[in-house]
C-alpha cells in the first residue's frame, strides 16, 4: 500500500498539501479497519530519505500520521529528532505541524512557538489546522490553550461549523472556559452530523456531554451548600 501511494503521488507530481490529504485519510482509513499504516512502514525510512523528495515526503506522513493516529507523541519527536538537520528544516509545512502535534500533545511550550511558524505558512489548509488543534487538545497544561483552540476552530476551513471533529475539540475548549450551554450546543450539533455507525467519535462526544452535565451538577450542588459547611 504505502509504496504504491507514494508512486501515484510520485507520479502526480503532488503538492505538499495534496499528500497530507491523502496520506493522512489512508492512515485513518487503515487504523479504522484495525491496521496501521505503521506496519507498511520502517523508522529508517524515515530517518534516511531517499532519493526523490515526493515519496520521502509520502513515507513521512503516513508514518507520522500513523503515530499521531495512536496518540504517540514522544515517538513522533524522536523519530523528527533523529532527522539530519538539513532534512528537518526543510520540511514540508504538514510536516512541521504533525511535529508540532507532538509537542503539543506533551504540553511542551515549544509547540506553541512553532504553531505560529506553521499557521503562516499553512494559512486554511484543513488538514493542517486539524492537526494542530489535535496536539493543542492534547496538551492540557499548554497556557491559553482554550483561546487558541477556538481562533483554529473559528477559521475559514471550519466557519459552517460542519465538522464534528472540530467541534468535539471545540466543546473542549469551551468547557475549560466554563462556557457550558455553547459547550452543549456544540457536542449536539456535532452529534447531528456524524456519520451513521461512527462509533469512536459518538462515544467521545458522549463522554464530553458527561463531563459537562457532571460539572454544572458540581456548581448546582455547591450554590446550594450552606455557608461555613464541612469541607
Amino acid at each position: 500500500m504505502a509504496p504504491q501511494l507514494a508512486a501515484d503521488l510520485r507520479e502526480l507530481d503532488a503538492t505538499w498539501q495534496e499528500s497530507a490529504q491523502v496520506c493522512t485519510d489512508a492512515a485513518w482509513a487503515a487504523r479504522a479497519a484495525g491496521r496501521s499504516v505503521l506496519g507498511l512502514l520502517r523508522p529508517e525510512q524515515i530517518r534516511a530519505p531517499g532519493p526523490d523528495p515526493i515519496t520521502d515526503r509520502a513515507f513521512r506522513h503516513l508514518y507520522l500520521s500513523g503515530l499521531r493516529f495512536d496518540f504517540r507523541c514522544p515517538t513522533l519527536q524522536s523519530l523528527v529528532d533523529q532527522l539530519e538537520p538539513a532534512v528537518r528544516e526543510s520540511m514540508d509545512c504538514y510536516s512541521r505541524a504533525l511535529y508540532a502535534f507532538a509537542l503539543l500533545g506533551q504540553s511542551r511550550p515549544e509547540g506553541l512557538t512553532l504553531i505560529d511558524d506553521v499557521l503562516v505558512e499553512a494559512g486554511d489548509h484543513p488538514k493542517t489546522l486539524q492537526v494542530l488543534l489535535h496536539g493543542l487538545w492534547l496538551g492540557h497544561q499548554l497556557p491559553e490553550r482554550a483561546q487558541r483552540m477556538l481562533e483554529i476552530a473559528a477559521r475559514p476551513p471550519f466557519a459552517s461549523r460542519t465538522d464534528p471533529i472540530v467541534l468535539f475539540r471545540e466543546s473542549g475548549a469551551l468547557r475549560q472556559l466554563g462556557r457550558h450551554e455553547e459547550v452543549l450546543e456544540a457536542i449536539d450539533r456535532a452529534l447531528d452530523l456524524l456519520p451513521p455507525g461512527d462509533v469512536s467519535v459518538h462515544a467521545d462526544l458522549v463522554r464530553e456531554w458527561s463531563l459537562i452535565t457532571a460539572s454544572q451538577d458540581l456548581h448546582e450542588l455547591a450554590g446550594r451548600a450552606p455557608a461555613g459547611g464541612s469541607r
